[in-house]
C-alpha cells in the first residue's frame, strides 16, 4: 500500500500538538534537572561543607568586587569562573556561597540544553533527548551542580564547543574551546576534535585555534602577567593529581577506577554508551570522528592519574549520553535505564536536605568550650571563629607526616581540645599501612584523651562523623613528643595491637561522606 505523505505529516503534527513536541520535551527535561539541582542547594551553609574547593573560589570572587581587583594571584584554576561569579557577590557583605551555587545551577541547566543541541546536531532528536536526560539525572553532574566549583562550567563549554564543531562552525567552536580552557585547563583537550573537525580546512582551522587562544587569554589575562607563578601552580596541581590523594590508596588501577566513577554517575547507560562509541568508530561519520576524538584522548589522559576524583569524568558524560542515544533502535530501553541514575540522584539529593553533622558540632563547641581555649582541628571542619586554632595538615601520598599529629606535641603547643572528623580519619585508617604515624594519632586519641562529644550521620543529620577530644595536662602518658623526632620507628606489631582494639572506620565499607560528598568528590584542603 502506498503511503500518503500528507496524511503522515498531519499525523505527525497531531502527535506533536498532543505532546507538545521537542520544545516541550526539552522543557520537561530542564524542569527535572532544575528540581534535582535546587533541592538541597543550601546544604552546609554558611560554610562550604559540600566541597572544600568552594572556599578557594567563592571568597576570591567576592574580593574581586570588594577592592582586590581582577588579579586573583592564584592559578590552580584559570579565572573565567571567578569572573562569572564575581558580579553576583557585589551586594554581599561577605562571600555568599548560596549566590555562587545558584549561578552554577544555571550553568548546569545550560549544559543540559547544550547536550540536547549536541545530540540533535550529531545524530538527531532522539540522541539529543537521551543525551540531555542523561546529563539531567547523572549523579555526578547533579552533585557538582550544587557546588560553586569549576567542573560544571567546564562541562557546559565543552558540550557547546563540540556541538559547534559538529555543526561545522569552526570559528565559534574555537571560541567555545577557549572558554572551556578558561574554566579549567583540561578544556585544552578540545583542540584534538577541533583539528579533526577542521581537517583540510587549514585557514579556518588556524583561525579557530587563534580564537581559542584569544578567548582563553581574555578570560585568564593574568596568566600572562604572572607566567612564573601560574606555571608553578599549574604544574603543582598536575603533580598532585598524578601522585594521588587521600582516599585512593587502595583504589583499583586508573582504567577500572574511572570506569567505576562513570558507572556511579550514569549507571547501566554506560554500557549502551560504550556500544555507541564502538558503532561510531566503525561508521566514522563526521560527528562520529569528532566525538571519538574527544572521548578517547580525554580518557587516556585520565589513565595517568592516581587521584581518581569523580569530577574528572564529568566532561565525558554529555558525549557518552549522546553516543548512547546514537542507537535509535534501543532508545526506549536506554531511556528506561536512565531511571537507575535518577533514583541514585534522588537518594543523594534527599541527604542534602539534612543538617550536616559539623554544624551541631560547631554549636556544641561554641557553647561548651571556653573562648580562651586552643583547639587543634582537622581540615573539612568549619572555621572556629573566636578560638586559637591549629589546623592539622591533611595527610596525602608523598607528604611528610605533620609533626603536630602527636599528643605530646599538641600539649606542648597548649592545645586543650582536638576536633577530628570521619572525612579525614576514615580515609587515613582505611590506608593504615601508608599512614602509620597518622593512624597512630587517632589510636592515641582514643586511648589517652577524653572524648567529650561525638555525632554520627544518623536521623536528620548527614555528613561525616565528628568528635571532640579533650587533652589532659598530665605528663603521664604512653607517648611523649620530643623536638626533632618522628614516630616512624614504632613496630608494626604495636600498631596492629592498637588497631585491633580500635573499631576501624574504613572509607570503603562505611563511606562516611557518601551522602554529601561521594568518594572522590572534591579534594580535602
Amino acid at each position: 500500500m502506498l503511503r500518503n505523505p500528507l496524511v503522515e505529516n498531519r499525523s505527525h503534527r497531531g502527535r506533536e500538538s498532543r505532546w507538545g513536541g521537542p520544545k516541550a520535551a526539552l522543557l520537561a527535561i530542564l524542569g527535572l534537572a532544575g528540581v534535582l539541582r535546587l533541592v538541597g542547594i543550601q546544604y552546609g551553609l554558611p560554610f562550604p561543607l559540600l566541597n572544600p574547593d568552594e572556599q578557594s573560589i567563592v571568597p576570591r570572587a567576592w574580593r574581586m568586587v570588594h577592592g582586590a581587583g581582577p588579579d586573583p594571584g592564584w592559578f590552580d584554576y584559570p579565572t573565567l569562573v571567578l569572573y562569572v561569579l564575581a558580579p553576583f557577590q557585589t551586594w554581599q557583605r561577605e562571600p555568599s556561597y548560596l549566590d555562587a551555587r545558584l549561578v552554577v545551577v544555571a550553568l548546569g541547566l545550560a549544559s543540559v540544553a547544550a547536550t540536547w543541541w549536541l545530540g540533535v546536531r550529531a545524530y538527531g532528536l532522539v540522541a539529543g533527548a537521551i543525551g540531555a536526560t542523561c546529563v539531567a539525572v547523572a549523579t555526578t553532574h547533579v552533585a557538582y551542580s550544587h557546588i560553586a566549583v569549576t567542573d560544571v562550567p567546564l562541562t557546559l563549554a565543552m558540550a557547546a564547543s563540540l556541538a559547534l564543531m559538529v555543526s561545522g562552525r569552526l570559528e565559534l567552536a574555537g571560541v567555545a574551546a577557549g572558554l572551556a580552557m578558561g574554566a579549567k585547563y583540561p578544556g585544552a583537550f578540545l583542540l584534538v576534535p577541533l583539528a579533526i573537525a577542521g581537517w583540510r580546512q587549514w585557514w579556518r582551522l588556524a583561525l579557530a585555534a587563534a580564537l581559542a587562544a584569544v578567548a582563553f587569554l581574555a578570560t585568564s589575562p593574568y596568566l600572562v602577567v604572572h607566567p612564573g607563578v601560574a606555571l608553578d601552580d599549574v604544574l603543582r596541581v598536575q603533580r598532585l593529581a598524578r601522585e594521588g590523594w587521600l582516599g585512593f590508596e587502595n583504589d583499583h588501577i586508573a582504567p577500572v577506577a574511572f570506569v567505576d566513577r562513570l558507572w556511579e554517575g550514569m549507571g547501566p547507560v554506560l554500557v549502551v554508551a560504550a556500544v555507541g562509541l564502538v558503532a561510531a568508530l566503525a561508521a566514522r561519520g563526521r560527528a562520529d570522528r569528532i566525538l571519538a576524538a574527544f572521548v578517547i584522548p580525554y580518557f587516556l589522559n585520565l589513565l595517568t592519574l592516581d587521584a581518581h576524583f569523580d569530577r574528572y569524568v564529568l566532561p565525558l558524560v554529555p558525549v557518552l549520553g549522546v553516543l548512547a542515544g546514537r542507537l535509535r533502535t534501543i532508545a526506549p530501553v536506554t531511556l528506561l535505564l536512565l531511571v537507575v541514575p535518577l533514583t541514585w540522584s534522588i537518594r543523594d539529593v534527599r541527604e542534602l536536605t539534612k543538617t550536616d553533622t559539623r554544624l551541631p558540632a560547631l554549636a556544641w563547641i561554641q557553647e561548651n568550650v571556653p573562648p580562651a581555649a586552643t583547639i587543634a582541628a582537622e581540615s573539612s571542619t568549619p572555621p572556629l571563629t573566636g578560638y586559637r586554632t591549629i589546623r592539622l595538615a591533611l595527610p596525602r601520598p608523598g607528604r611528610e607526616p605533620d609533626e603536630r599529629r602527636d599528643l605530646g606535641r599538641l600539649r606542648s603547643l597548649g592545645v586543650e581540645y582536638v576536633l577530628v572528623t570521619g572525612a579525614v580519619a576514615d580515609r587515613v585508617l582505611g590506608a593504615r599501612e601508608q599512614y602509620p604515624d597518622e593512624s597512630q594519632f587517632y589510636d592515641d586519641l582514643d586511648a589517652e584523651a577524653r572524648r567529650v562529644y561525638r555525632i554520627e550521620p544518623e536521623g536528620r543529620f548527614a555528613g561525616p562523623w565528628v568528635a571532640v577530644y579533650r587533652l589532659s595536662a598530665s605528663t603521664t602518658r604512653r607517648t611523649r613528643w620530643r623536638p626533632g623526632t618522628t614516630r616512624r620507628g614504632r613496630s608494626s606489631a604495636r600498631l596492629s595491637r592498637r588497631g585491633a582494639r580500635r573499631r576501624r572506620w574504613c572509607h570503603r565499607a562505611r563511606r562516611p561522606c557518601a551522602r554529601t560528598a561521594p568518594r572522590g568528590r572534591g579534594r580535602l584542603p
